[in-house]
Formats: structure tokens, sequence, C-alpha cells
């Protein structure tokens, strides 16, 4: 006769139906999903449901046959359970284990004690878990036994076997139990000699069906695979510390999707590496600023920054879900990330551990993850992301040797961030400074085009030493200067300024290019740095313009016509800041209409091809010419490209040009 259902077991029940449907729904939208299975579970839902209806009001059987039977099958589940020849799992009503013989562990890879008190669907295949919940329930309700196809995720392997379900009674147990017993149908090949390494390093003591082997010692064979596994974790900490620190420059972006396609495909499926922005303002540049109280970056929002690992069909849909999908609080990573504890889970219970997608599956089911690690990302001062690795299972459920590995990179990857972030913040205060040392625009001069350039060197985030400016002169005139300080950083920097803002200043009153340079030479004679520089000052008038030039040690000027005919000009003079009985190099030049006079830094004749061949005044010259007639600006990003094809993108110096231009008269 069946029992009665009292209001509480109602509640009960409909409230567990109402979680194995919705479980059977996630089943059925997975990329590859058992239908068989989630079919044939939903047609048990269908009839325990229908018992349930039928059954309301009846009475309850003869309690004491019943217990009478229990104690029978409680002597005989005593008497065989440890002993017996196949694989043995003791679960409570819901699915939880309260004890496994040594065949089980021994099929599993682990030992007893690891699996009881975990959910028995834990270590079962994602695809088949919803199903093979349904079918527990529909044992412990209606008292058949049951038998269903279930692969086990066993730890070096997948175990493909054939469970069998049955309900007991034990003395002093409120509820029913459920003994599942699993026979081998089939246990997989190993992966091939060519395949991903295993990551277990413990050996599996069994196999799942027939008299199971009992555990023994490791063979020499065993000996090295566990060996194999050890050096191939050194191999991935190895190649990461190569692909990290390749850079010359620090790059975050490039160092973090290193990292996470290394892991995916040395160790893993699927990789998440989350991380906060970089705090902002000048402690960030040091990095040692006070951290949050959590020791992490101060604003604490953890962002997604790269999911790879291997999608299915679904393909990008996939991997986009998964990008969207925020490390939220209660998420195992925002948890890492707040403690800065790792987390291992080698068999996934909740599901939701890692969030659920907009589409309401949890994320574990979307990659078919049934083990997954975190680990922060913290440099020993603070925490600022973390690294998830979530598995299928096929080559075994990540392990503590896994998460060294990870903590490992976690630390490198850190330093890493840490480095490329020091190094932002000191190219954003170079670039600054930089702009600083050059006008943010030149003056509109009536009846004279001008034009200027700038290009950093490409390797260093120090401040170049290059500038230049046009501005009025005493007398009505106007004064151009380009100049090179020796060496770069802060120090030159000030030179930089003190030698621009000098020339600039003193020509508001000195309309001689020479007086001006050697009053800046008298300034700079305190200074440890020498430059470099040529100072022209423009006279406008009628159709052409003269040019008085004043040279201090630094490259000539270029005059060229229109015609595409160029002419150096006089050098000569010594560097600024060098000796108190300075000379300067002086000439008067005319300029007819058309004509341009071109000032440049040393950065353009000094840069080399792949075989340290220099660039040479003969190939400006050429550019010069072919460009005679085009726009100054034209001309000048002329030579840039040219520069910089040739020395293919490095340059090992900052370039400047400037270039003023007599205008023709137009014609009314």
């Amino acid at each position: 006769m069946a029992e009665q259902l009292e209001p509480e077991t109602i509640l009960r029940e409909i409230s567990d139906l109402e979680g194995r449907i919705e479980e059977l729904r996630q089943a059925a939208n997975m990329p590859v999903p058992d239908l068989r299975a989630t079919l044939d579970a939903a047609l048990v839902e269908l009839e325990l449901a229908l018992t349930a209806l039928r059954t309301m009001g009846v009475d309850q059987a003869n309690a004491a046959g019943r217990s009478a039977t229990a104690e029978t099958e409680r002597r005989v589940l005593r008497t065989v359970f440890q002993d017996a020849p196949v694989p043995l799992f003791l679960l409570d009503r819901d699915a939880g284990v309260r004890r496994v013989n040594k065949q089980a562990a021994a099929m599993l890879g682990t030992s007893p004690g690891y699996v009881s008190g975990k959910q028995f669907i834990a270590f079962c295949d994602l695809p088949a878990r919803a199903a093979l919940r349904s079918q527990l329930a529909a044992v412990v309700r209606t008292g058949r036994r049951r038998r269903t196809e279930v692969r086990f995720l066993g730890r070096e392997h997948p175990v493909d076997a054939m469970v069998t379900m049955a309900r007991v009674w034990i003395r002093g147990e409120p509820d029913p139990m459920i003994v599942v017993a699993a026979g081998a149908t089939a246990v997989p090949d190993g992966p091939a000699d060519d395949e991903r390494p295993t990551r277990t390093a413990t050996p599996a003591a069994g196999t799942a069906g027939g008299a199971a082997r009992e555990a023994a010692p490791l063979s020499d064979d065993r000996d090295d695979e566990v060996m194999a596994a050890l050096v191939h974790r050194m191999d991935v900490l190895a190649t990461a510390s190569e692909l990290l620190l390749d850079e010359p420059v620090f790059n975050e972006n490039v160092a973090v999707r290193r990292c996470a396609r290394l892991l995916t495909a040395e160790m893993t499926e699927w990789v998440f590496i989350d991380l906060t922005p970089p705090r902002a303002g000048p402690a960030s540049a040091g990095g040692t600023g006070a951290p949050g109280a959590a020791g992490h970056e101060a604003n604490g929002d953890l962002r997604r920054v790269v999911v790879m690992g291997q999608p299915d069909e679904h393909g990008e849909e996939t991997v986009h879900s998964l990008e969207q999908l925020a490390p939220e609080p209660g998420t195992l990573p925002h948890t890492v990330f707040t403690t800065r504890q790792s987390a291992l889970r080698p068999h996934v219970e909740d599901l939701d551990l890692l969030g659920v997608c907009a589409d309401g599956q949890p994320a574990c089911v979307k990659m078919g993850a049934t083990s997954v690690l975190c680990v922060p990302v913290e440099d020993g001062d603070r925490c600022i992301g973390t690294i998830t690795l979530a598995s299928r299972g096929e080559h075994g459920p990540l392990d503590l040797l896994d998460l060294g590995v990870a903590q490992r990179l976690g630390r490198l990857l850190a330093l890493v961030i840490r480095a490329s972030r020091l190094y932002q913040r000191r190219d954003e205060i170079a670039v600054s400074l930089q702009a600083s040392l050059l006008p943010q625009r030149l003056p509109q001069i009536p009846g004279v085009e001008v034009a200027g350039l700038y290009r950093a060197a490409t390797h260093g985030i120090e401040v170049g030493g290059d500038f230049y400016d046009v501005f009025p002169a005493a007398g009505g005139g106007w004064g151009m200067v380009l100049g090179d300080v020796c060496g770069k950083g802060q120090e030159a920097a000030a030179v930089t300024a003190a030698a621009r803002h000098g020339v600039r200043a003193l020509s508001g009153w000195k309309s001689d290019p020479a007086e001006v340079l050697s009053m800046v030479n008298q300034a700079l004679l305190d200074e440890e740095r020498f430059v470099t520089a040529v100072m022209a000052g423009l006279t406008v008038g009628g159709e052409g313009m003269k040019a008085t030039l004043a040279s201090a040690g630094h490259p000539p000027a270029i005059v060229i016509r229109p015609d595409g005919m160029v002419r150096y000009a006089s050098s000569g003079g010594v560097p600024l800041g060098l000796f108190e009985d300075f000379e300067v190099g002086t000439q008067v030049i005319e300029l007819a209409a058309g004509d341009t006079l071109f000032l440049h830094s040393d950065g353009v004749l000094d840069a080399c091809d792949m075989s340290r061949r220099q660039f040479g005044q003969e190939r400006l010259l050429e550019v010069l010419a072919g460009h005679a007639a085009a726009p100054l600006q034209e001309m000048l990003n002329a030579v840039e490209q040219r520069l910089i094809d040739y020395c293919d993108g490095d340059l090992r110096d900052d370039v400047s040009m400037l270039a003023v231009r007599r205008q023709p008269t137009p014609l009314n």
C-alpha cells in the first residue's frame, strides 16, 4: 500500500519537484544535451506527480512490518557494503553521499573521506545530472529499483558505468536512503601521447566493474607519470615567465591574453581573468599606495577582461555570454578577490558558483564545467583580480598541483600588470611633460606657411630633449628655433624648458639670433647638460623673406627651392652650456616666394635600418626634393614615413622637424 503524504511532505515534494524540473530545463538547453535521458527523467517526474495525487489521504502502511523489513535491509547492507565486489554509494534522500566503499573510491581515484558529504551527482558528467537527480528522486518516492547509464568523472579519465539504485530504510534515520551500485560498461582509453598531459599526480586504485582491484603501490611506470606531471607544470611556469616577460615594455593587455592562452592550451578548457581598473592619480605610479580595506584596488570593481576556452558548436555566442557575465558578489571569483584566498572545487556541486548568464543558464552548465579553481592576482601588496580555471573533467578534476601552478601564475601576472601600469602612468606623465615643451599650435604669419612635427622614439618612456618654437621677435620680425638637449628624462626636460623659453623671452628684446643664443649659453653654463640648436630670425617683405641663421653645434638648416633644388646652409658654432667663450655660426639667406627653410634634429639623420646603416643626408635631401612643391605638412609627413619605413618602425631617437615657406602673393 502506498504511504500517506502528510501536508509537510507534500510541500517538500512540490518544492523538490520544481527544482528538478528547472534542472531538466537547463539540461535540455545545454550545448550537447542528453535528450533521451532528459526525456526519460521528465516522464519519471510525471509519474511521481501522478502517484502523489493518487496516494493523498491513503492510510499509512503497517509501521511494524516496514520496520522489520528495514532492519533486515540494514543487516544486509552492513554485511555486504564494505566487501562488495562492486562500487557502492550510500546516499540520503537529497542525493548527498553518506558513505562509499573502497571500490567506489577507487573508481573515482580518490579517498572515501573526500567523497563523503558531497552531492553524488557532482561526480557525474554534467549533461546527465538533472536526469539522474530525477531518477534518484523516483527511487526514494516509489521504492522501485532503477537502472541507468552514468559517466563518472574519474581522477584520470571519465568512467562509463551502469548504476542500479535501490531504496533502503535504516533504523534511526527519519528518511529513506539510497544504495547505488555501479558496474562498468566501458573504460575509455587514456589520452594519446600527443595530447595534453594528464594533471593527476596520484593513482586510481581500481576500476568500476567486476572484481575491483585493490589499491596498488606506485609502479615504476606510475612514478614516471607523476614525474611527467610535475615536469609539465614546471614547463608551464617557465613558458609563462618567458611569454609574460618578453615585451621590451610591459603591456598589460598582451600579458593577460598570453596567460589565458597558455592555460587553455596546457591545463584546462576554460579560463576567466577578472581585473580591477588602475587606480587614478600618482599613487598608482609607484604601486605602493595604501591598499583598500580588503587589500585590493581602491574602487574594488572587478571587470571581466578575458574569457578564453574551447567553445562548443555555439562558438562565439557562448564566449559572448560569458564575457557579459560580471563577477558579482557571491560568485567564486568575487569571493576569492575579497578574501585573497584561493579556492579549489574538484567536483562542482553548486552550478551557480561562477554566476548565471543572461539567459538564466549557469556559467558552469554553459561551459560543461565540472571542476573549478580560482586564485587571486596579487603582487604581495594588494589584490588586483582573479584567474579562474574551469574544466570539463575529461582529463580528471583540477587538483592541488594545478592550484599551485595557477597561484604562481597569478603572482607573476600581478607583477607584470603592476609594472605595466607603472610604465603607463610614467608614460602619461612623460607625454604631458613633452607636450609642455612644444607649442600647442604654431602661430599664423601673414604670407608665410609654417609646419612642425615631433615623433618620440619607439623605445622607452623617458621625456625627450627635442624642442622647437615659432614666436614674434623684436623689431616686428619672427623667430624660429629647433634644438636638442643631451640625454633624456626629467633633468633633460628641465634644461629643454629653460632653453626653449629662454630663447623665446630674449627674442622679445633682441632681434639678432646670435646674441640670443649667446645669452642663453650663459644661462645654461651651470647645467650639467649641453644643448645644440639652430635659430632663424625672419623678416618678411615684398615677394621674399630674409632669414638670419645662427647655429650652435646643430645640423645645418636646409633650403628647398620650388624646382626641387636643395642646398645646405652653413653650420658651425659650439653647443650651448659648454664654454663661457661661446662661438656661433651665422649666415643670412634670402628666400624667394615658394622657397622653404627646413630645420631638423639629428634623430632624422641617425635613424638606422636593420643593418645599422644610418638614414643620412642624401636620403633626407631626396625626400625633400621630391616634395618641394607639396604643402609643408605633407612634406614633413613624407620625411617621417620614409624614416619609419627605413628603420622598420624602430626609431632609436626622437625626431623633430620645423619648416617655413614664403607664399607667393596671390594675383587679384
